[in-house]
């Protein structure tokens, strides 16, 4: 590993590994960015931001504690790296992060035939499976604020997600026992990587006569 480095980057470097790379292909939020470097070139890219939800972020531990909660939102490297660099970037990542008081939230997304491997790997608490649930239809994968009313017979399907926690600061014990969730044990399924640059497709589902067809971002 002598020859790997863990590094702060500024956000605006990890954009080409988040639209290019990233099956998402859009920007989150982006409170803390890092790069994976070997042999001083950049190899990897992992961020973390607030959630879109506030409820999300109430949802953790309170209402109390709903400012600490950050979301590693993006997650994404070169194929064919060292044995290990994965698990070795996220801990040198984490241990960074725990010269703050932090509460991270994470998801492997069931869609992209992820279940969470790395989180389990660096010792994050599993809480479960969010639900499957239908959003509206925007083009271009845009916010929902761009909805229009003629597509109001249209829903995109968001699939189910594995939803990981990881307590930063000295305070794991205290927040542990404050969790609103269940811990539960590790989800064990088939583990598949996606091509990178290979955008996620998403089922848009027609209520007007339960038809469906899907889409690439």
């Amino acid at each position: 590993m002598k020859d790997i480095k863990v590094c702060i980057i500024n956000k605006k470097e990890t954009y080409d590994y988040i639209l290019n790379k990233h099956y998402a292909g859009r920007k989150p939020s982006i409170s803390f960015s890092y790069g994976l470097f070997i042999k001083g070139k950049i190899e990897g890219i992992c961020t973390l931001g607030k959630p879109a939800s506030n409820s999300l972020c109430e949802g953790v531990l309170g209402k109390e504690y709903k400012n600490k909660v950050y979301e590693l939102n993006r997650l994404v490297t070169e194929d064919n790296l060292p044995s290990n660099s994965l698990s070795y970037f996220v801990s040198k990542v984490l241990k960074e992060l725990k010269k703050l008081d932090l509460i991270l939230v994470s998801y492997a997304d069931s869609g992209m035939n992820h279940c969470g491997y790395i989180y389990q790997a660096t010792n994050w608490i599993y809480t479960g499976k969010t639900k499957e649930r239908t959003d509206k239809f925007t083009e271009g994968n845009k916010h929902s604020r761009h909805y229009k009313n003629e597509n109001n017979h249209l829903r995109k399907l968001r699939t189910s997600k594995y939803r990981y926690i990881y307590f930063t600061g000295k305070s794991k014990k205290e927040y542990i026992k404050l969790l609103k969730y269940s811990i539960l044990p590790y989800p064990k399924e088939e583990n598949k990587n996606y091509i990178l640059g290979e955008k996620q497709k998403t089922k848009v589902i027609n209520k007007d006569d339960d038809s469906f067809y899907f889409v690439w971002y």
